[in-house]
């Protein structure tokens, strides 16, 4: 499945039990000996909500919480016949989550996603500064200075903005930002250009990933960021290389985000 081209390997969970799945995200994910995927997503039961989403990295790494992701799973509980129902909870890595499936049919569903409330505490996201938050602070990166905005999304996220996200060579200073030692369970790192207040452009390096075309929990951090630092507008469209979301947020609110999901194909892999 992907949602805004953020691609996932998706598994009926429920009845495996004694399952590697990291080792089966190493494998599946891999794009040349395996399905390929940015990660592996498994629908699993849950004692408190109405399903728990597992996610694990194309690099086995596990994951907090999954923007993109969890859209999809809201889809695929309802193709395999999980449930009726378009509004679910969901247990994950970062806490509760609910999701409402807006449209469904034969074509891609469209999710909105209530992610929670942002946090920008250094020890929630985690970052090792003092201080009530991180906003536009120097990072030393790559031996030149990088302004970064940080905040949690249930998983650690660090944001600059620049003047051409294209421009900026993300492949080389992603894994340096990712690796960065005030980071202890490294980040995700965004680089954002804001076109207008309500328009926002970015490109994403993923925590145990590398680049991909979108992430939600991603956009969502660059929409709070940019409202924070840059006086966007409370509600925004993020453009990413793989689509556009659309994120809400009120400092005091939850954030709120919507978005496609698409089933690409279906199969076995043999294990």
């Amino acid at each position: 499945m992907q949602g805004a081209a953020n691609d996932f390997v998706v598994v009926d969970g429920r009845e495996l039990t004694d399952v590697d799945w990291a080792s089966v995200a190493v494998r599946a994910c891999n794009r040349r000996l395996g399905v390929g995927a940015d990660g592996i997503l498994v629908l699993e039961p849950s004692q408190a909500e109405d399903f728990r989403m597992r996610y694990h990295n194309a690099d086995g790494s596990p994951s907090e919480m999954c923007g993109n992701g969890i859209r999809c799973m809201a889809k695929f509980a309802l193709d395999i016949g999980a449930t009726d129902q378009r509004r679910l909870t969901w247990e994950t890595g970062a806490g509760r989550i609910a999701t409402e499936v807006l449209e469904y049919g034969d074509g891609p569903a469209r999710v909105r996603v209530d992610m929670g409330p942002p946090h920008f505490a250094p020890a929630e996201i985690p970052v090792m500064l003092r201080g009530n938050d991180v906003r536009e602070t120097p990072f030393a990166v790559n031996g030149s200075q990088l302004s970064l905005t940080c905040l949690s999304m249930g998983n650690p996220h660090a944001v600059t903005f620049v003047d051409s996200v294209e421009a900026f060579p993300l492949e080389s200073i992603g894994p340096e930002v990712e690796h960065h030692p005030s980071f202890p369970h490294r980040t995700n790192f965004e680089i954002a250009e804001v076109i207008d207040p309500g328009h926002v452009r970015m490109r994403v390096w993923e925590r145990g990933v590398g680049e991909t075309q979108a992430c939600g929990t991603g956009a969502c951090a660059v929409a709070v960021a940019a409202q924070l630092v840059r006086e966007a507008d409370a509600e925004v469209e993020i453009q990413l290389p793989g689509g556009r979301l659309t994120v809400a947020w009120s400092p005091g609110r939850n954030v709120l985000m919507t978005g496609p999901a698409e089933t690409s194909f279906t199969g076995e892999f043999a294990d």
